[in-house]
């Protein structure tokens, strides 16, 4: 009996690696091949982890499925109590609501989230989404600039905390911080 055991896309068929009867053959030789599953030399295929299901929406760049916190990749949405926060934070509820969210796990950040790229059943990207509606900016430093020919003319300016926090620039978070503190 023969089957196929390796066939790289776009490779020669005359170079298929094929098996027979415990012998695998290439053109070239024909050696011993294991005929069971050997945990010791087995090497794992480092599948992504995707979590499927409805959205609890944290603010306009964190969601909740199945338990899990998930941070948007790549983009930069305003906290609930900076401008448009909240505003952002609907946004994004409103695209999330009645629908199937599909997270494609990639990463953990400095803060325990999980980051995914995050789809809707039509296969459009949240974060792409939330920068076209001007509620997100891209985030250049993780996203390598994927989002930015998405930003509205007016996003880093209307979203200035955020854009402040990509550049460093903390103090001007922070005096925003005590001036709502002093209301």
């Amino acid at each position: 009996m023969r089957r196929k055991v390796d066939e790289p896309r776009g490779s020669d068929p005359a170079r298929t690696i094929l098996q027979t009867s415990g012998k695998t053959t290439t053109p070239e030789r024909t050696y011993d091949a294991p005929s069971t599953f050997d945990a010791q030399t087995a090497e794992s295929l480092n599948e992504p982890r995707v979590l499927t299901g409805a959205a609890y929406i944290t603010d306009g760049d964190t969601i909740t499925i199945q338990k899990t916190q998930i941070r948007l990749f790549g983009i930069d949405a305003p906290e609930l109590n900076h401008p448009y926060g909240s505003k952002a934070k609907w946004a994004l509820h409103k695209l999330c609501k009645g629908q199937t969210v599909r997270a494609v796990v990639i990463d953990e950040d400095d803060h325990g989230r999980t980051v995914a790229h995050c789809y809707l059943p039509d296969g459009r990207d949240l974060s792409a989404e939330m920068v076209r509606q001007g509620l997100a900016i891209d985030w250049p430093k993780f996203s390598g600039g994927k989002y930015r020919q998405m930003e509205t003319p007016d996003a880093r300016k209307k979203l200035f905390l955020a854009d402040a926090r990509q550049k460093g620039r903390m103090h001007v978070w922070e005096k925003f911080e005590a001036r709502q503190r002093e209301r």
